[in-house]
C-alpha cells in the first residue's frame, strides 16, 4: 500500500513528483495525507483533505454529488472508515481552527472549509475497530521543526477515542514520528520528498526517495 504526504499537486513540477512515486512505488491502492490539489490519479486513492484544496471539489465528494472528468480514483475519507487491505481506515480532513470549531459544518464559507468542526470529531468518534487514523493536524508531542507549538487537543482526544495502532500525519511535509498512548504517530514527508509503502499486516512503515519525474 503507497503511502503519500502533501502534494500540492496543482503545481506542475509537484505533480510530476506525485506521478514519479505512484510510478516507482507500483502499487494498487494508496492513502494521501492532504493538500493533494489534483484529482486525477492513476490508481484508487483515500485521502483526508488538508488546508490546501480545491474545496468545491472536496464539497462535491463530501456529498457524492460529483459530476466531472477531472476527478478520477479520488476518495475522500471524510469523518468515517472504510476497509482497504484488511485496514479499517479513517480520516479526519482539515485543520483547526479555534473561531471556526463550534460552528455547524454547512456555515462554513469559502477558505474556511479548509477547517474540521466538533461535529466532524464527535462522529469520527463513534467509529469503531479503527487500525489506521489519517490526520492533517497533528496530535501534541510530535517532534516537527515548526516556528509554533505543535499540537491539537481535539486529535489527541480522537486517539484516546479510537485507540489506532498508526496514525498517519499530514501537513508538516517532513517526517518526524512519536508515540501518543499506544498509538505509532508518523508525520510524513512531502511527496517531492519522498513516498512510503505501508505493509497492511504488519503496519510496518518503509520509506524511499521520490525519483526525479
Amino acid at each position: 500500500m503507497l503511502v503519500l504526504g502533501d502534494a500540492h499537486a496543482d503545481d506542475p513540477d509537484n505533480r510530476r513528483a506525485l506521478f514519479a512515486a505512484y510510478r516507482d512505488a507500483d502499487a494498487e491502492v494508496a492513502l494521501q495525507l492532504g493538500d493533494l490539489l489534483y484529482y486525477d490519479l492513476p490508481i484508487p486513492t483515500y485521502f483526508i483533505a488538508g488546508n490546501n484544496e480545491d474545496f468545491d471539489t472536496i464539497d462535491a465528494l463530501r456529498h457524492g454529488r460529483l459530476d466531472s472528468s477531472d476527478v478520477t480514483n479520488a476518495f475522500l475519507l471524510s469523518d468515517e472508515a472504510v476497509e482497504i487491505d484488511g485496514l479499517r481506515v479513517a480520516g479526519l480532513c482539515g485543520n483547526y481552527a479555534p473561531t471556526q470549531f463550534e460552528r455547524p459544518r454547512p456555515n462554513l464559507q469559502g477558505e474556511r472549509r479548509r477547517h474540521f468542526v466538533r461535529g466532524d470529531v464527535e462522529r469520527l468518534k463513534t467509529v469503531e475497530d479503527v487500525d489506521v487514523l489519517l490526520t492533517h493536524e497533528a496530535p501534541h508531542g510530535l517532534p516537527v521543526a515548526e516556528s509554533y507549538e505543535v499540537g491539537c487537543e481535539h486529535v489527541d482526544g480522537l486517539l484516546e477515542a479510537l485507540d489506532p495502532d498508526l496514525c498517519l500525519v499530514g501537513h508538516h511535509h517532513e517526517h518526524a514520528e512519536t508515540t501518543y498512548g499506544d498509538t505509532r504517530v508518523v508525520s510524513v514527508a512531502s511527496v517531492e520528498k519522498r513516498y512510503y509503502r505501508l505493509d497492511p499486516e504488519t503496519l510496518e512503515l518503509s520509506s524511499y526517495p521520490t525519483p526525479s519525474a
